[in-house]
């Protein structure tokens, strides 16, 4: 088949001018393409909870129920051995210093102290006749008669029998003193809290017969949550109040911080001595212990999910509500609660403050505070 050199021309023609317009099409696509890759995307505006800043004082920084107790329980027994005849106290009972508690069956104990006495008064006629001998033997020392073995022996005598008085007095001090132990006496004002003897039993020597709780040195004994340990160090001025008297307000004192927590409740027992305590504070009842902020530096609370870690330490998100600008400012934390953080620097009174999602937040994006009308 042959072929025309027309159809060749013909066909060359149309090939060319597909490509002269084909070309400007391509050049004005690619000039499309590389304008939208040199425009910036600016990221959205994102909405943003936030709150504004105040600082106040606090007014008391920990609230805690305790119960009153004395500081000091004596437990109180016999110094010697015996059966119990008498027991003048119960439970709950009032005694003063030197009252009798209890009393022992003290007639073996006499008849001890007859005994010695009556030792002691023999010993006491043969110091006297050893002394009587040796002066009379020292008498004739300038007479041939005398004899320095017989004088010895006679002073090694009178020095014998002094040795042995002395000694029988010790024993009839001793006995005297056991005798007064069979009675136990209050050695200091207080009330019974335990009485675990009864009369008609015999107890050994040092055997618990009764508790005496003293009333003059009274505290309140609370639990301590972990967490608040810092805030019962910086306490300035603690108060105690008690249910059954609310109106009226005493003065307490921190005595004692236990080191080691509970086992069970995880809580660290402190005891507040109460100052001027009268006679409306009794052991056992329910105490509300209030202790008030060490200083009066004002603070501004706000949700723990509001910090931000910057350089190792605390800082915070401040938006302006104008232009949603970020600003991310260092504060100086004054305490930490179970959900709250107290600020004490850092950021200005009136300053609004992003309270959540800080860690998803950069300085180039802009928000816009939930709330707040749309510019």
């Amino acid at each position: 088949m042959l072929v025309s050199p027309l159809f060749f021309g013909l066909r060359g023609l149309d090939i060319f001018r597909t490509v002269i317009i084909a070309g400007p099409i391509a050049l004005a696509l690619t000039g499309c393409i590389e304008t939208a890759a040199d425009t910036p995307v600016q990221e959205p505006i994102r909405p943003v909870r936030a709150e504004t800043i105040r600082y106040q004082i606090p007014p008391q920084a920990l609230t805690l129920a305790g119960t009153v107790a004395t500081r000091q329980e004596t437990a109180l027994a016999f110094r010697v051995a015996g059966k119990v005849v008498s027991r003048g106290v119960d439970v709950g009972q009032r005694v003063v210093a030197g009252q009798i508690i209890a009393e022992l069956d003290a007639e073996d104990y006499r008849l001890q102290l007859r005994s010695v006495q009556s030792q002691v008064l023999a010993a006491e006629a043969d110091l006297a006749k050893a002394r009587s001998d040796l002066m009379r033997y020292e008498g004739i020392k300038q007479s041939p008669a005398f004899n320095a073995a017989t004088y010895d022996q006679r002073r090694m005598s009178a020095d014998m029998a002094s040795a042995r008085l002395s000694q029988l007095r010790n024993q009839l001090q001793l006995a005297q003193n056991q005798l007064g132990y069979a009675a136990l006496r209050a050695e200091v004002a207080g009330v019974v809290t335990q009485a675990p003897v009864e009369a008609g039993q015999t107890v050994a020597a040092g055997q618990t017969i009764v508790k005496v709780a003293r009333t003059a040195d009274k505290e309140v004994v609370v639990a301590v949550p972990e967490q608040r340990i810092p805030d019962l160090r910086a306490a300035g001025t603690v108060s105690v109040s008690l249910w059954a008297v609310p109106d009226k307000r005493y003065e307490a004192k921190l005595r004692e911080l236990s080191p080691t927590a509970d086992p069970a409740l995880r809580t660290f027992t402190a005891r507040f001595a109460i100052e001027n305590a009268d006679d409306a504070v009794q052991l056992g009842m329910t105490a509300t212990l209030q202790l008030a902020a060490g200083s009066p530096q004002p603070v501004a609370a706000l949700p723990l999910s509001a910090l931000f870690q910057k350089d190792g330490g605390p800082a915070l998100w401040v938006v302006d509500p104008q232009t949603g600008v970020l600003t991310l400012k260092p504060v100086v934390v004054a305490a930490y609660h179970e959900s709250a953080v107290l600020i004490a620097s850092g950021v200005e009174a009136g300053e609004m403050v992003v309270t959540a999602g800080v860690h998803k937040l950069d300085e180039a994006l802009r928000v816009r505070i939930l709330g707040a009308a749309r510019s």
